[in-house]
């Protein structure tokens, strides 16, 4: 089976439908779903396995998006993409981690369907655009169309600037060493004026249901922590590609992922539902 092309691209197929999905219960489906396809088809038929699969999890992600989308109105509270533990390797690929940090899959939620996968194919995974036709079932003038107007869309919204994983990690161990002494001062110091936090716990957990905004309001809610929690773990994990949190508040997890700019916290993403936690532990496979 090692030989087998799936087996083969099975990271690049995950990537791909996770970046299209933004969970990666509903990727490995779609993995499922492509899997089972792939095993009922002549294979001899196939001239290029890898585009064949790459086409196949993209209309199963398509599929699966559009379903999602009208159950995703009805989720109780913000929603936040899956979080995932990742590796060295991941943070080393520029391009690939920042298109599946937190930060990027939130924007991302903004597209319409088509113009996702398109944008994903694309300035991701640099296809050609008569790859990307097919996948989606557009003209190759249509997906060029299409792909102008998601990179405006991305562009508009992304993260306001790079930043290194050096300072990153900086930031992310003074936001880390703020929590954990629940001082408000520390808190502010850490953070920008404008910094907005975001939660999701799926109305299963306590989470704020719209987006906090302002140092003045979130830095009180963040210190409140250490008051109302009898025991507090944390711990600098990679999470999507780049440094992030892991909390455990009275043993119940979270993760958290900072977007930072300005060598402070510009937007926190705090990711409390207990289904989207259960990546955490072993770190995922991605690649591109």
């Amino acid at each position: 089976m090692t030989d087998d092309p799936f087996v083969i691209h099975r990271r690049l197929l995950f990537t791909v439908a996770y970046e299209m999905l933004g969970s990666a219960a509903d990727a490995e489906d779609v993995l499922q779903e492509t899997w089972l396809r792939w095993a009922g088809i002549d294979r001899s038929q196939v001239r290029e396995p890898r585009a064949y699969l790459v086409r196949a999890v993209t209309r199963q992600s398509l599929n699966r998006l559009r379903t999602l989308a009208r159950s995703r109105e009805d989720y109780v509270g913000q929603w936040l993409p899956e979080p995932l533990l990742t590796t060295p390797d991941v943070a080393e690929d520029v391009q690939l981690a920042e298109s599946v940090s937190i930060a990027m899959l939130t924007v991302l939620e903004t597209l319409a369907p088509t113009e996702r996968a398109v944008f994903v194919l694309r300035e991701v995974f640099d296809l050609p655009y008569t790859e990307i036709a097919e996948a989606v079932g557009k003209s190759s003038s249509a997906v060029r169309q299409i792909a102008r107007r998601a990179r405006e869309h991305v562009s508009a919204r992304r993260p306001r600037m790079r930043v290194s994983r050096s300072e990153q990690q900086a930031v992310v161990e003074r936001f880390l060493a703020a929590l954990r002494t629940g001082r408000l001062q520390d808190l502010l110091d850490v953070m920008a004026p404008d910094v907005v936090l975001i939660a999701d716990g799926g109305g299963l957990v306590s989470a704020a249901l719209v987006p906090i905004d302002g140092a003045a309001e979130v830095a009180p809610v963040l210190a409140r922590v250490r008051q109302v929690v009898a025991s507090l773990g944390t711990a600098v994990v990679s999470l999507n590609g780049e440094p992030g949190v892991r909390v455990d508040f009275d043993g119940e997890p979270a993760a958290i992922s900072l977007e930072v700019a300005d060598g402070r916290v510009a937007r926190i993403y705090v990711v409390r539902n207990p289904q989207k936690l259960t990546r955490l532990e072993e770190p995922a496979e991605l690649a591109r």
